[in-house]
């Protein structure tokens, strides 16, 4: 016997080590060829520019740099209120200090809005009043021009209109000031062009506010371009009774349709945009789901004005058709990359999840003041990183929280005009270019930005000049897209890539409690 296994060992070996020679050689292939080993199956693993293979967008509503961070990293931290104390080693940003919280030029200075104080009244967020707040660069005329006062009971709001200039800290933002202390956040960046979530939205996911052909008000679209909120045209869930207004774009390109070309997954993920029932081929859906706020108001779930690419005859769900299966979500089926929330976790749980995910949270949980708040925001948010950090693909994920307007809420630093306009509603942006197209003055007012991943550099504060298309130019250059044209701002838009470290990956993973936004 002892002969019989020395005979066949030498054989054995042989085979043995040509079998493990052609696994790697064919795990090497695999992978050179943008392939990868995963659960014992082949994936296909689309080539990237960066190790990024998930990109998840988280976008909100509302809020200005200011609103959120001004006093970052220090916080009041009265009793009873969760407590944010910053690392020795945190970076210094462009916020509120010294006389401008002490001698503001605008009527009423800036205030704290304590954790009690969350739900509050809405400001302005109008295309034309947000550059007369900024007075030319003077930023002094925020109470006359984007104030409001409201009649909302539950909602703190101060008659005089001030409410504009207040701003929370790390007391109730704290899950996104703990975020900021342990990723990368930017104190430089900006809505594209000034305006409403319309514009913020199209920018997203177009860069570009033009081609727009309006219903039954026509301000609007100045000349064709987008300055104001207005319902989509390809969506049951407008309202398409005779006197309201919709709009749909005429011919022009957008994210999706540029990562279609390429076969890339994607998806727009949107809370409350499973109809109320099936499609029965003749009669509108209905969209009516609801949740509450943190004030205890009933809030309906879905805002079709949210969605952008419902705009585009190319990229819409009218219907709002689901998936004909998870494994098809992200893919071309029925539902064209539209989608209701909770399709994106039965994706990515399940191992789907698309290359590139657009995530928008039901009306209640978005930030936006009166119908939404920072608390209602952070559980959303981070229920949903903590989900993200627990998925094996957490290793080649990132998440950017990005918001879609300021919301008319206030912020020192007056915008870069790196796109001057000379429309009708335009006030001190200069003189457009030949040929270019009018009413898109900007960059608008400064907003959050934070980038939540395993590459994200770490306490980090980017002081680039960024905008909303900046997102759209990440995802253009990290997947060899090409550029959308039309005069699209992606064009001009500077790069994302100062907040990440590429070549130092580091599994930070930080666990928050949704309701204080501590660690768990």
């Amino acid at each position: 016997m002892e002969k019989l296994i020395d005979c066949f060992l030498p054989s054995m070996t042989k085979i043995l080590a040509t079998t493990i020679i052609g696994l790697l050689m064919t795990s090497l292939f695999l992978s050179s060829s943008g392939w990868a080993l995963e659960g014992g199956s082949a994936r296909n693993q689309v080539p990237t520019s960066t190790p990024v293979k998930h990109l998840v967008v988280i976008f909100d509503e509302n809020i200005s740099f200011d609103h959120y961070f001004g006093t970052y990293p220090y916080a009041a931290n009265p009793a009873g209120e969760p407590l944010f104390v910053p690392a020795n080693d945190t970076p210094g940003i462009n916020g509120l200090t010294g006389d401008l919280l002490n001698f503001n030029p605008n009527s009423h200075p800036p205030f704290r809005l304590d954790r009690s104080q969350a739900f509050t009244c809405k400001s302005s967020n109008d295309y034309e009043k947000e550059q007369l707040a900024y007075d030319g660069g003077l930023v002094d005329k925020f109470v006359e021009s984007v104030g409001k006062t409201g009649s909302d009971p539950l909602a703190f709001c101060n008659p005089d209109k001030s409410t504009t200039m207040g701003y929370f800290d790390g007391n109730t933002v704290t899950a996104l000031w703990n975020y900021a202390q342990n990723f990368a956040m930017s104190d430089n960046s900006y809505s594209t062009t000034f305006g409403a979530s319309g514009p913020g939205e199209w920018n997203l996911v177009a860069g570009n506010t033009y081609q727009f052909t309006p219903g039954n008000i026509p301000t609007v679209a100045i000349n064709g371009t987008a300055v104001d909120d207005v319902d989509p045209t390809y969506d049951d869930c407008s309202d398409h009774t005779p006197g309201n207004n919709f709009a749909f774009v005429n011919g022009s390109n957008n994210i999706g349709l540029l990562l279609d070309a390429k076969g890339i997954t994607w998806g727009w993920f949107q809370g409350g945009f499973k109809a109320d029932s099936p499609w029965d081929g003749t009669h509108p859906v209905t969209c009516s789901s609801t949740h509450k706020n943190v004030a205890g108001e009933v809030v309906p779930d879905y805002d079709q004005s949210h969605n952008p690419f419902q705009y585009f005859a190319a990229t819409s769900n009218p219907h709002h058709l689901p998936p004909t299966a998870i494994s098809m979500i992200g893919r071309q089926d029925q539902a064209n990359h539209l989608y209701d929330l909770s399709e994106f976790w039965a994706a990515a749980d399940s191992g789907n999840m698309p290359s590139v995910s657009f995530l928008k949270p039901i009306e209640s949980q978005n930030g936006h003041a009166s119908i939404s708040s920072p608390l209602d925001e952070q559980k959303f948010i981070v229920s949903t990183i903590n989900h993200i950090e627990r998925l094996p693909q957490w290793k080649d994920t990132a998440v950017i929280i990005a918001y879609d307007d300021s919301g008319g809420w206030y912020d020192h630093v007056m915008p870069p005009i790196v796109n001057q306009s000379n429309g009708p509603e335009d006030h001190g942006c200069g003189t457009a270019k030949p040929g270019a197209i009018e009413s898109r003055c900007g960059h608008g007012p400064r907003q959050p930005l934070l980038v939540i991943s395993p590459y994200a550099k770490q306490n980090f504060v980017d002081h680039t000049m960024t905008d909303q298309t900046s997102i759209l130019r990440f995802i253009e250059d990290n997947w060899g897209l090409g550029k959308i044209g039309s005069q699209s701002f992606d064009v001009q838009a500077n790069s994302l890539g100062n907040m990440f470290d590429f070549a130092h990956p580091v599994p930070n993973k930080i666990f928050l409690d949704p309701n204080t936004g501590e660690r768990q």
